[in-house]
């Protein structure tokens, strides 16, 4: 197999175009509206739209040229078509159809969940034959078993609330620190004392753990960084920002990792894969990396480069599609904003 495939990614504010040939990268091109939501605190779905309308041909020029190939020599399309903000997917999807058609070539539309385990392929080489992936990103925090990241994943658990990332983001904002709040708050941290304040652990015991065994839940976590902050404020008391970042994070990060290396050992999975936006997160790769050592597990986590969205993942799971054999997805899908994380391919 010697298949070029086209990766196009718009779920978010990020144009990510990549080409993948037998496995290799050949270009990874990404641009980004980021800047443009610091004064909002947040997204904004219709300027994220124009964005991609304005950024995806010169996205597409550039990954072409810098894996110095012809749109005529690609093989599949793959985009990604779920889950994510309604406007972005329908511009990405609607160009990756177009191309498709234009080229007469197989359409894809993939799960950006999975992408974000997918990529890590590229760089650590073949998956085993069943393993663990823990996707974590600003919307989502889910574990899943994986047989065959093309055919066959079951989802374990996912969050009940808020995910990894967007509480990171809201904590954040409780902390005056820009957004999004994710690097900044994980920066801050550094600086402050982890078991000096002692956060609360959703679902950990009684009939919360024994529902929902492998879900995550921290909405009720901020809550309680609110409710400590607002304490010291009506005490006229000094905030302590960075040991509440580190005891937050702490806690989130320790979340995460008490339940996929649990998932881990009851599926009898040695390899536990990490991905998403929430990855690059510098004290849960260094907890993994401690995880792995103690319990003997092997943790994969892609540069952080491959960890926020990006073409790379979605030309990285199309592969998978075409060399697995999967069938194509037809013309007429639509955009699916929540995508179950069990489905890979959109039919």
């Amino acid at each position: 197999m010697n298949e070029l495939i086209l990766g196009i990614e718009t779920s978010c504010d990020e144009t990510g175009v990549a080409l993948v040939r037998d496995g290799e990268l050949l270009a990874d091109v990404t641009a980004t509206s980021m800047e443009e939501y610091a004064r909002y605190g947040g997204i904004i779905p219709e300027i994220a739209s124009r964005a991609h309308l304005e950024s995806f041909v010169p996205t597409l020029d550039a990954a072409l040229e810098q894996a110095g190939v012809a749109l005529s020599d690609v093989a599949a399309v793959a985009a990604t078509a779920g889950p994510g903000l309604v406007g972005p997917l329908i511009v990405g999807v609607s160009a990756a159809k177009a191309l498709a058609l234009a080229l007469g070539k197989p359409f894809y539309g993939v799960n950006h969940i999975v992408g974000h385990i997918a990529v890590d392929q590229l760089v650590h080489g073949d998956f085993p034959e069943k393993f663990i992936g823990l996707a974590v990103s600003g919307g989502h925090s889910h574990l899943m078993l994986i047989r065959n990241i093309a055919t066959d994943i079951e989802e374990l658990g996912g969050t009940l609330d808020d995910a990894a990332g967007e509480a990171f983001d809201k904590v954040g904002r409780l902390l005056d620190l820009p957004y999004p709040g994710g690097p900044h708050l994980d920066r801050l941290a550094r600086e402050g004392d982890a078991q000096a304040i002692r956060f609360p652990r959703a679902l950990r015991s009684g009939k919360n753990k024994a529902e929902h065994k492998y879900d995550y839940s921290f909405s009720g976590l901020k809550t309680a960084v609110a409710r400590h902050i607002e304490g010291l404020q009506a005490r006229g008391e000094e905030i302590p920002r960075a040991d509440i970042a580190a005891g937050f994070q702490e806690a989130v990060v320790g979340a995460l990792m008490e339940k996929a290396i649990m998932a881990c050992h009851e599926n009898d999975c040695d390899t536990l894969v990490i991905g998403g936006g929430f990855s690059a997160n510098s004290r849960l790769r260094a907890l993994a990396e401690a995880e792995a050592a103690r319990s003997g597990l092997k943790v994969r986590i892609p540069p952080i480069r491959y960890c926020t969205d990006n073409g790379a993942m979605i030309a990285a799971l199309g592969w998978e599609m075409v060399r697995n054999g999967v069938a194509p997805s037809p013309f007429d899908i639509s955009v699916n904003t929540a995508l179950p994380r069990e489905i890979t391919i959109v039919r």
